[in-house]
Parts: structure tokens; sequence; C-alpha cells
């Protein structure tokens, strides 16, 4: 009873403790949008934290016509979504076969799979370099989505078996009995259960391949291949004196991504917890 007064008394402190958070936390997505809706003067002189004194939606319609956003914009979805298809399926399934099934070389292989969380995506740069030229896949879209997939793998493939890990046998057994085969059972039976950590790992991949910069600029030079974080890059040295415009540009890049938390942030906070759901 005490310690129910105790928190009570202590609960205002700690809502009002949470918004200061969270207003440091959403600022600087507000002041992003603010910086895209004003003018250089504003930016830099008279009102430079701020929102804007008058909302200039015209950076947009710069960014986008004088800039080739479009492009740039629908090369990082292409990549994103290929990226994220790719990662996800191939880690799903081989979380799948390590966690629940038995095959010899099991745990050499999961080894194997998680040691590439170990290694420095700098170090092989340069060997990724020629071997994209060696398989002719230079200068494409396929030169990011392939080690995109790769990069992902390995992380993604622990956070699944942790979760199959989880999940009790006798489901497994249940749907034997009924006559299920393996892929029946993967499909119907587990995929479903481990639906919030797909979720996560769907942010998270996507963020990965959505916001990643050193691959991208080693492997692609063709201008009409350029990702939104390349293409930015250019663009400040393009068009150094309009600011706005080039907030427009960032504002624009980031919407996929907090668009995608939005969605599935309830997703992602079911994923916490779907393990002892299951075992419960």
């Amino acid at each position: 009873m005490h310690t129910l007064i105790r928190w009570r008394r202590r609960a205002p402190l700690s809502q009002f403790l949470m918004w200061i958070y969270a207003a440091v936390s959403v600022y600087p997505l507000l002041w992003m949008v603010f910086y895209s809706l004003k003018n250089n003067n504003e930016i830099f002189v008279t009102n430079p934290f701020g929102p804007p004194l008058k909302l200039r939606f015209e950076n947009y319609s710069t960014a986008w016509h004088s800039f080739k956003v479009p492009v740039y914009f629908l090369n990082s979805v292409i990549v994103s979504a290929a990226t994220v298809a790719g990662a996800i399926a191939l880690s799903v399934m081989f979380a799948y076969a390590a966690a629940r099934l038995r095959w010899r070389f099991r745990e050499t292989a999961r080894m194997y799979m998680v040691v590439g969380l170990f290694i420095p995506v700098q170090v092989i740069l340069l060997p990724l370099a020629v071997l994209m030229r060696e398989i002719h896949l230079a200068n494409s879209l396929l030169s990011l989505i392939v080690p995109y997939i790769a990069f992902n793998l390995s992380f993604s493939t622990l956070v699944f078996y942790g979760f199959f890990r989880t999940i009790p046998f006798e489901l497994e057994e249940s749907a034997c009995m009924d006559g299920a085969s393996i892929y029946r059972t993967f499909w119907s039976i587990m995929l479903p259960i481990v639906r919030p950590a797909v979720a996560t790992m769907i942010i998270f991949v996507f963020l990965s391949a959505w916001n990643e910069f050193p691959l991208a600029l080693i492997l692609i030079s063709k201008e009409e291949l350029k990702t939104l974080p390349l293409g930015l890059l250019f663009f400040q040295g393009q068009f150094t004196t309009d600011w706005g415009a080039m907030g427009a540009v960032m504002t624009l890049a980031s919407l996929p991504t907090v668009l995608l938390y939005v969605f599935f942030s309830e997703k992602v906070e079911s994923a916490l917890t779907v393990g002892s759901a299951v075992k419960g």
C-alpha cells in the first residue's frame, strides 16, 4: 500500500520528465521541417530555431524540379524494398532451420552466420568493388542490393533464431500429428507467431538500406543510379546557397522512415513481449 502511494506521488514527476524527453527527441525532426520552409535569411540570421514566419512551400518545388529527387527517391525505394524482401526471407528461413530442425553442421552454419556481425563494412569495401566489377554488376542497383542483403543477414538471423527458440515444440508436434508438413508448419504456424519480430526487422533493415552511404559512394557513379543519401552530397555541392531546398530534400528523405515506424510501432512494441506471451 505504501509503495502504491509513493508511486502515485512520483507519477506526475515521472510524466513531466517523460514529456521533456519526448520534446527533446521530437524537436530535431520539427526543426528539420521548419528548416525546409524557411529562406536563407531566416535559417542563419533572423529565426534559426523557431517556426518559419512564412511557409515557403516553394522550397519543395525547387528541390523536386531543380534536383533529381524523383530519380534518387525511386532508386532508394527499389534498393531498400529489395533488400528488405531478400534479407527477411533468407534470414527467417535459415533461423527456422537452425532453431527447430536437426541437420548436420547446423551449429557450424549458425556460428558462421553470426561471425558476419564482427566484420566491419570498411574492411571489405575495395574487395567488394573489385568483385562487383568482375561479375559485371558494377554501376547497377544489384551492386547495392546484393551486399545490403548480405550485411543484414547476420543480425536478422540472430533475432529470428532467438524468437524461434522461445516457441514450444509442442506446437510443431501437434501440427505433425494433424498431418502438416514442415513447410505448412512454417508458413501457417511458426511465421505468424514471429510476425512482431518480422515487423521489427523490416524497420531495421529498411533503415539500414535507406540510410547507407559508403557502399553507394564506392559502387555507384552513374547519376541515374544514385540513391538519396548519395544524391544529397552532390546537392550540397551544386546548390550551396539554397539551404531551404536542401532542407526540403532532407525532409522528403526522412519521410518514409518516419511513416514506416508509425505504421509498425505497435508491432515493434509487441515484439518485446512475444517470447513470454508464447511461453505463457
